[in-house]
């Protein structure tokens, strides 16, 4: 037995080990903390042979620093590049596999797009002055660059110093072909950036030559046309092989601004840069004064052409269409009859550039689009921008825009489908949603109103209060795609007052529903697509399904009801036409006065119009109701000349039982209005409608008609 008073052994046994462990633990760090000190000791020993002093230091630590942010700068801009090469991912060799013969709505040519096969010359076979003569104007030094002209670039930068502007660029060719095959023309750091990685990508994958075939082949040049053959056949009428030096000079001038400088619209502007491309060629060293002296004295002459007869921004659209389409058949050239009407295309020009020069520099806006819908789905006109020559991005059908309180109408629709009327009323008072409290424009409230007063006076808390109180927003934005805005809307609750961007073709093809008695639109540009051999591949009414009903006949007339008023005694009062004709539409400005919208139509047309500046800088206070209103009016009542006029349905014909007499105007000094601002647009004579009835008549009996046989010879020679 063991004795209790003895001390137990385990206890120590235990402390024992412990106190090796740790001693064995101390030696350890003890030994890996000198064996590290004594290595760090002979490293910088060892570096001490390295170590510089006086100017050498300098020297080295300048290197240092510049390998340092050199890494750095690298990382950067690989980082920068990697949007830019991502342009390079989809088949851009390929402009457009198709070959496409725009006709207008009567089957006049209107212009081409894709591969034109006529227009398709190598280089080896154009004249070697006309190579200079780009050469020469756009790039001396194409040859011995890598894509980036650094001397090129300091002699532009110090030229446009000495002059205290920019009279000289600095982009190479190639940078040139970068901006046209992947990119736009925004002015903007990031597309400078991405233009120079992708002419270092160009230049990489490209030779030479193949760079000057393809900028060649691909640059705008004015008139509709896109390349030096093509611009020759349309300013010359003949093959860009027989032009002669005048003729190379005067299209060489056209790659810097081919609107300013399109010989069939401004020859005098045209010859002066001709001159100066001339000019180029001697400096340059391309060839001698005495060479160049007869192109001086002798200066090319176009052929005469309409200035604007060529309607770029919807063929553009309409080429994307047609590639839409396109898929239900093998074959790639193609004659495509369009849905344009070149009296009203002009006309829609005309409107928006006399809007432009009257008043937009007083409201500080540069900038317009516009969609002509006849009520049936026909697209009769489009304005992507103020010069297709300067830009050639579609702002009608690809620039998202805050639509302000146009966008109001789809609130409104989906309330009268929900069961209420333009005589049902509401409070108007401020309202809180989650921390957003909107304002009327004049900041203040009218109390108790009717939807109908709402609208036309177009208070901004009463859809708001719709939206929360009993309709919601995803019912509000079913509503406008069922009426046919493509563009993704943000579901959030500041939609009902016109937050969430939209298309000026998405706001006409919705509008024109009301029209329409409810029913889709069905808005298209192409109405058939033939083959070279006559074949009809595709024809809208015949493939198209039918329009569906979005709204009900009675909210479709409550709408109306409602809609009719803003041009009477709402919003906008400088929309209403002349002669009794009822029109119908929406005003809308948004934040800080950056967009002004009219969006209107009547019983045959919708047309929806925006305003405003590509950078989003304000207006000067320019609301929906002045100059957007003013070009809806202006268009509008040219297109009504000399038409069978359609009620707007639901609405009461102002006009006496049966008097649908097609209006007339004469041209002439009685029309210049008082008020001082320009004269109506009028249209040229043309067939009455009962006519026009009568032939259409005829040509659908025709078309019906069962196809002549020929006679039997013997049948004959017995009558005989």
């Amino acid at each position: 037995m063991q004795d209790p008073f003895s001390p137990d052994e385990r206890p120590r046994k235990k402390r024992f080990v412990l106190l090796k462990i740790d001693a064995a633990l101390d030696s350890f760090l003890w030994n890996a903390g000198f064996r590290i000190a004594d290595t760090w000791e002979r490293i910088t020993i060892f570096f001490r042979r390295f170590r510089m002093y006086g100017w050498k230091r300098v020297v080295f630590e300048l290197l240092g620093e510049a390998a340092t942010w050199g890494t750095v700068g690298a990382v950067l801009m690989l980082t920068l590049a990697l949007p830019a090469f991502q342009a390079t991912d989809k088949d851009w060799r390929n402009s457009g596999d198709y070959a496409v013969t725009f006709l207008d709505r009567y089957g006049n040519v209107i212009g081409h797009r894709g591969v034109i096969h006529q227009n398709s010359v190598p280089i080896e076979e154009m004249p070697d002055y006309l190579i200079k003569s780009v050469l020469a104007t756009e790039d001396r030094r194409f040859f011995d660059h890598f894509g980036i002209d650094i001397f090129g670039l300091v002699r532009a930068m110090s030229e446009n110093a000495r002059a205290g502007g920019v009279v000289q660029g600095g982009s190479t060719l190639t940078q040139q072909l970068a901006k046209n095959l992947f990119l736009s023309n925004e002015r903007s750091i990031e597309r400078k950036i991405k233009e120079a990685f992708l002419a270092l990508w160009l230049e990489a994958n490209l030779t030479k030559k193949q760079i000057l075939a393809t900028y060649l082949d691909r640059a705008y040049m004015g008139g509709g046309t896109f390349g030096v053959a093509a611009a020759a056949r349309f300013y010359f009428g003949k093959d860009v092989r027989e032009v002669n030096l005048a003729e190379a000079a005067m299209l060489a001038g056209l790659f810097k601004a081919p609107a300013k400088y399109a010989p069939h619209v401004n020859l005098p502007a045209a010859r002066a840069r001709a001159n100066e491309v001339l000019t180029n060629l001697v400096q340059g060293g391309f060839m001698t004064e005495g060479q160049v002296v007869a192109a001086r004295r002798n200066p090319a002459t176009a052929i005469d052409r309409d200035a604007n007869e060529s309607p770029d921004y919807f063929l553009d659209w309409a080429y994307d269409e047609v590639q839409r389409l396109a898929f239900r058949f093998p074959e790639h050239a193609l004659i495509v009859r369009t849905t344009l009407d070149m009296g009203l295309q002009h006309a829609a020009d005309q409107a928006t550039e006399a809007s432009l020069r009257e008043y937009g520099q007083s409201y500080r806006a540069k900038q317009a689009a516009l969609v002509m819908i006849e009520n049936g789905g026909a697209v009769r006109a489009m304005v992507g921008g103020r010069d297709y020559g300067e830009s050639q991005f579609n702002r009608a059908t690809k620039a998202l825009r805050q639509p302000g309180s146009s966008f109001k109408v789809y609130t409104y629709a989906l309330a009268m489908e929900s069961g209420l009327t333009p005589q049902s009323t509401i409070v108007d008072a401020p309202i809180t949603w989650n921390g957003w409290s909107p304002q009327n424009y004049g900041r203040s409230y009218a109390g108790r109103v009717t939807l109908e007063t709402a609208l036309k006076k177009s208070i901004n808390t009463v859809p708001v209060r719709l939206a929360k109180e009993k309709l919601g927003i995803d019912g509000i934005v079913k509503m406008a795609k069922d009426m046919g805005v493509e563009t993704p809307i943000r579901a959030n609750k500041t939609i009902p007052i016109g937050t969430s961007e939209v298309t000026v073709l998405d706001q006409a093809t919705a509008y024109a529903v009301f029209p329409a008695g409810g029913y889709q639109s069905r808005r298209h540009g192409i109405s058939q697509i033939l083959s070279y051999d006559g074949r009809l591949l595709y024809d809208f009414e015949r493939d198209e399904p039918p329009a569906k009903r979005v709204i009900s006949e009675q909210a479709d007339a409550y709408m109306n009801q409602m809609l009719t008023q803003v041009p009477v005694s709402g919003t906008a009062r400088a929309a209403a036409l002349d002669h009794g004709i009822v029109t119908a539409g929406k005003t809308g400005t948004t934040q800080a006065y950056r967009d002004a919208w009219f969006v209107g139509y009547t019983g045959n047309y919708t047309t929806a119009i925006w305003f405003g500046n590509d950078d989003y800088t304000s207006t000067n206070r320019m609301t929906g109701g002045s100059i957007p209103a003013r070009t809806f009016k202006r268009l509008m009542d040219y297109a009504h000349q000399g038409i069978q006029l359609k009620p707007i349905p639901g609405i009461e014909d102002p006009l006496p039982t049966g008097d649908r007499t097609p209006i007339t105007v004469a041209a002439g000094k009685n029309n210049t209005p008082d008020d001082g601002s320009l004269p109506p647009l009028v249209r040229p004579r043309s067939l009455s409608p009962e006519t026009t009835t009568l032939i259409r008549t005829l040509r659908d009996d025709l078309i019906k008609a069962p196809p002549l046989t020929s006679p039997d010879p013997q049948k004959v020679a017995s009558v005989r």
